[in-house]
């Protein structure tokens, strides 16, 4: 943001349940001061993710008690998740958001910002002009990771699994894992469950993103093109399954059928 105007921004502590990102830390505030915008943080709101108070203090953010209070006075508001409801009142014309969004699935919120004249900007939407998004990729290399790690302890029986060890042990075979395209998530999920000892099986419309990932892993997992067929057969097998396809859309990187069925 240098070379525009001072602007005030704004970060409140994130409301949704569970979320324990925050949209801004010291590094990325400390670069907003040193362009002589304001940057006011609401306390707390890098709790979750191990972050004081103090961290932003000491790179010249403002810390506000309140949600009420950095709403009304930023010019623009970070956030991480999609504003609720309870978030709503605090749009006002003019007013510049910047968050994720996912705006296809939530009715109201288009509305919402649509009636107060709110100039949002959703960050899975900013799109390089090679193609790729540069904020939504460090989500879904999060996300592929998780995956294994989340899928592998809801295959113990105490989390009403089956009691399969992905990583198998001497004379029981190694667990399943079906990914279901190549991508940020698929890469990174197969880099888990690959480094883990699974039996990986990736499934990806691109033979060139297939080529590039037998390539990587040293075929320490078996590439697949999409199909009806191969879905089918490999799901079957599957003891997890990762879904990794941004469908639908541009850059979809996988194939299911017409009907939305694997069979």
């Amino acid at each position: 943001m240098e070379g525009t105007e001072p602007v005030i921004i704004g970060v409140p502590k994130e409301i949704k349940q569970d979320e324990y990102r925050v949209a801004a830390a010291p590094s990325g505030v400390e670069a907003l001061c040193a362009a002589g915008h304001e940057v006011l943080i609401q306390r707390g709101a890098g709790a979750g993710s191990g972050i004081a108070n103090e961290a932003y203090q000491a790179v010249g953010a403002e810390i506000v008690e309140e949600a009420e209070s950095v709403w009304s006075r930023a010019d623009m508001v970070l956030k991480v998740k999609e504003p609720l409801p309870e978030e709503i009142p605090h749009f006002r014309e003019g007013l510049l958001l910047f968050s994720f969004l996912h705006l296809a699935a939530n009715h109201d919120l288009v509305e919402a910002l649509a009636r107060v004249r709110v100039d949002a900007v959703a960050y899975e939407t900013i799109r390089l002009p090679d193609g790729t998004f540069p904020l939504l990729a460090p989500m879904s290399e999060i996300a592929g990771r998780m995956a294994i790690q989340e899928g592998a302890k809801y295959l113990e029986v105490p989390e009403g699994g089956r009691g399969v060890l992905l990583a198998g042990v001497p004379g029981v075979e190694a667990g399943t894992v079906v990914i279901l395209g190549g991508g940020s998530v698929g890469k990174n999920a197969a880099k888990v469950a690959v480094g883990m000892g699974a039996n990986v099986i990736l499934i990806d419309i691109d033979h060139r993103q297939l080529s590039y990932l037998d390539d990587v892993f040293g075929g320490r997992l078996k590439t697949l093109a999409s199909s009806a067929f191969n879905i089918r057969e490999t799901v079957a097998q599957a003891d997890l399954l990762v879904g990794g396809c941004t469908s639908p859309g541009p850059g979809r990187r996988c194939w299911f059928p017409p009907n939305g069925s694997t069979g």
